[in-house]
């Protein structure tokens, strides 16, 4: 569909040195969805894997083994316990299931059946049951666990892969968008089969790198909290040069990335979506 944007100007190659005093920088990149071989070496980044109670992404294996940790949300252990061999069908169910445990299953247990947490429990899955908390969500309760279990006082490179985030009710997908608004300072990307979104927060400036081999090209910026009354962009098609941005008004919501690096900076939070390729 045609997007509907008002013309802005041509996007810069790149931006000016950042000024004293200006806001910090923050990069974001999906190179955790390229083949282990193409990976960029020293990124840094410390990936935690949560899964949802949702359909598994064809590249949860992928993102499996590159988590140091790895969480099911209650009935996300379903998930992993039958989805996992079958994006691996070459392979015996039992020995998938033994190699893709998940080191924690944590939430209400309302959805998880009693013999996949029997399963995982005797290989040494721990079973962290917090019915007693019905005021946060699943995803909710994963993220504070994994922050919480992360060593140091620093989070900046601690990124939480969520998988079976998007595409389920509109009540919980919404609170699962909520979740990154309520964690601004800690990377969470929300994956599905066809996106992935992730929180722009206001406190920073952003730089986001693209990886042209599995993302793009339609992408969007939505703010999230407050309506925005100021953001620019480059290396979009349709930039945005200090533009009041709210629901009712203009929403960025069918842009489409042009050059390998987009830039952002915001007044509100905002959220970053982009299309991923098959």
């Amino acid at each position: 569909m045609e997007p509907h944007h008002p013309r802005r100007a041509p996007t810069g190659a790149m931006d000016p040195p950042t000024p004293a005093g200006a806001r910090p920088a923050m990069s974001h990149s999906s190179a955790f969805l390229l083949p282990s071989s193409a990976t960029p070496a020293g990124s840094g980044d410390a990936y935690a894997v949560v899964v949802l109670n949702q359909r598994l992404p064809r590249f949860a294996p992928l993102l499996w083994d590159r988590a140091q940790v790895r969480v099911c949300a209650d009935g996300g252990a379903n998930r992993v316990f039958d989805g996992m061999p079958e994006l691996l069908p070459g392979h015996a169910p039992d020995d998938v299931r033994s190699r893709y445990k998940p080191d924690v299953i944590k939430g209400d247990m309302d959805s998880v059946r009693p013999e996949v947490k029997e399963y995982y429990s005797n290989l040494g899955t721990k079973i962290v049951d917090q019915s007693h908390d019905q005021d946060t969500t699943d995803l909710h309760k994963c993220v504070a666990f994994i922050t919480d279990k992360s060593p140091g006082p620093d989070k900046s490179n601690l990124c939480i892969l969520v998988l079976g985030a998007l595409g389920g009710r509109f009540d919980h997908e919404m609170g699962n968008i909520n979740v990154l608004h309520l964690f601004p300072n800690i990377k969470i990307v929300l994956l599905s089969d066809d996106c992935l979104i992730f929180l722009l927060p206001r406190t920073h400036s952003h730089n986001i790198h693209i990886e042209r081999s599995v993302e793009g090209p339609h992408c969007g910026l939505i703010p999230i909290g407050t309506p925005s009354t100021s953001t620019t962009t480059t290396g979009l098609r349709w930039n945005l040069d200090n533009a009041h941005m709210s629901f009712g008004g203009l929403i960025s919501t069918s842009n489409i990335v042009d050059e390998d690096q987009v830039m952002v900076t915001s007044d509100s939070d905002l959220i970053w979506t982009i299309s991923l390729r098959h």
